[in-house]
């Protein structure tokens, strides 16, 4: 099967997705991915096994696009990637794919429309959106209905996937208390993505939230049975958790192997791009921006 050509979009501030996501594709060359300004992803790429453990027999990153040339050439150099281009539009024709690898939601718009016109499937980084309308905006210019692919990679975190042995440790899910460290406009995601998975993506109501200072807490309730909160916790040092109590034990789950996750989504993706079906409904992706839109209201305590 003939390998499918990606370009990659970056970057944003804090997301070092450019590096780590063309590296899953294409290798990496150590010489220069030692100095990535993130340290995390040299440190779990060299723990894998290449070319096993990669994605180099479904795609390759052929161009990269960032808004610093100097950026760019070190990623290209540090995660093997061939074309250096000098604006995005540039990769329509020689693409087949694009891996928009920021996360600032409010530019998401601006940098897919053009592809999202000539029918280029994206992967758009987490999250999508902060509000409804932003995201329905989005999904909007697709040319078919699976063009846009959106997630937090944690949503195939298999930390956070219960087996049926927990599940009967467990008993009935009375409550979830989910946790991630950095901004709530960012981050939070990475938790209410998992949560509403491991509920099936159920009806929600009862939103509550409270803010101090830049911690973030909002609370609701899942199928009329579930108490949730989310938080987000700016600079506190922990790790990205979720903790479930059920009727008969508790649980909690800690998140802890980036690349496995990177590589289920990064691979979903791809699926995609040939399946040209949805892997991840679009209900549910609103569901997630429903939540995250909701963290950024302001209710009375």
């Amino acid at each position: 099967m003939e390998k499918i050509k990606l370009g990659v979009i970056g970057m944003s501030e804090g997301n070092g997705h450019p590096y780590s996501w063309s590296a899953i594709f294409n290798g990496f060359d150590n010489k220069y991915m030692k100095d990535c300004p993130f340290p995390v992803i040299p440190n779990y790429l060299s723990t894998q096994e290449f070319p096993k453990d990669f994605l180099t027999q479904d795609a390759q990153v052929t161009h990269i696009y960032t808004q610093d040339k100097k950026n760019s050439h070190h990623i290209a150099k540090a995660s093997k990637i061939p074309n250096i281009i000098d604006s995005p539009q540039e990769m329509i024709g020689k693409i087949d794919a694009l891996l928009l690898a920021r996360d600032d939601a409010e530019n998401h718009f601006q940098f897919a429309q053009p592809f999202l016109e000539v029918g280029i499937p994206i992967f758009i980084d987490k999250p999508l959106a902060h509000s409804l309308k932003a995201a329905n905006n989005l999904f909007e210019l697709q040319e078919y209905e699976s063009q846009i692919y959106t997630c937090s990679a944690l949503r195939y975190a298999k930390e956070f996937v219960l087996s049926e042995e927990q599940k009967k440790y467990l008993g009935d899910i009375v409550s979830i208390q989910a946790y991630t460290p950095k901004s709530w406009e960012k981050y939070a995601i990475h938790v209410i993505e998992p949560v509403l998975r491991l509920l099936n993506f159920p009806s929600l109501s009862n939103f509550r939230n409270n803010k101090v200072k830049n911690y973030h807490r909002l609370s609701f309730v899942a199928d009329n049975k579930t108490l949730v909160t989310i938080n987000s916790l700016d600079k506190a040092k922990f790790p990205l958790c979720i903790e479930i109590i059920g009727t008969e034990n508790s649980e909690k789950l800690i998140f802890a192997d980036s690349f496995y996750a990177f590589r289920a989504s990064l691979k979903e993706f791809i699926e995609q791009i040939r399946s040209k079906e949805n892997h991840i409904p679009r209900t549910q992706t609103l569901q997630v921006i429903q939540v995250i839109e909701e963290g950024l209201k302001n209710y009375e305590k």
